[in-house]
């Protein structure tokens, strides 16, 4: 049997994307959508509530991506993970491309999909070719490139770890324990908006300086008051 998904998009202070978002949300026609809000300041939980449909559910949680997706999770009821960014778009057969994959490899118990940014220049194709080139080597993979996982699996790990920043890495290092991860080709699409905002040479060096860091045993609590993000 296939296995059925639930969507978890964790959200913060983004009421101008809630339209875009929820209406790819619906094109999806996922057996599960939660979205998470983690107590925006802006109109964000108003605009959820205006805009939803019915199969939407909308959560409260603290502030931070580790909370807000395991507060999904816990909420879910489908067999699948899948834990998408408010500013990432996945490619209209995601859900069928996921379900072929795990048929495939039925050994898997996660995956990820490749990335591409939605304002590429030649840079920024070649930081995105980088980014899937590096985590097909390493396994580790990154929140961007939408991670899925068996909501079994996930419980039994622990969940997210409960810390500020480097959460996605800290789960590709334990879920690497239970198999490798699952390579989806077909690109999901992500938002360029960090990268053309500080340069991208800049925030290429700044995130594998947190990296290196963070590899090194510096806490993920010291490393985000030098990473400025929404969750």
């Amino acid at each position: 049997m296939k296995p059925r998904i639930s969507i978890v998009v964790p959200i913060y202070n983004e009421t101008e994307l809630v339209p875009d978002l929820l209406r790819h949300l619906s094109e999806l026609r996922a057996s599960e959508t939660i979205i998470v809000d983690g107590g925006s300041t802006d109109d964000t939980w108003q605009r959820l509530h205006e805009l939803k449909t019915d199969s939407m559910l909308c959560l409260h949680a603290d502030t931070g991506r580790s909370v807000q997706m395991n507060t999904g999770a816990l909420h879910a009821k489908r067999d699948l993970l899948l834990f998408l960014h408010a500013d990432t778009r996945l490619p209209s057969d995601a859900l069928a491309s996921i379900d072929d994959a795990l048929h495939q490899h039925p050994e898997r118990r996660w995956g990820r999909f490749d990335v591409r940014f939605d304002r590429a220049g030649p840079t920024l194709r070649v930081v995105a070719h980088a980014m899937n080139r590096r985590s097909a080597w390493t396994s580790i993979c990154t929140g961007d490139q939408a991670i899925f996982v068996y909501r079994a699996d996930f419980l039994r790990i622990g969940g997210f770890a409960p810390i500020p920043l480097m959460e996605d890495v800290d789960l590709s290092r334990r879920l690497k324990l239970l198999s490798r991860p699952l390579r989806i080709r077909r690109a999901v699409t992500t938002s360029s908006r960090r990268w053309t905002r500080y340069g991208a040479w800049r925030t290429i060096g700044s995130m594998w300086r947190l990296r290196w860091l963070y590899w090194w045993g510096v806490p993920a609590s010291i490393l985000a008051g030098r990473y400025d993000r929404k969750p």
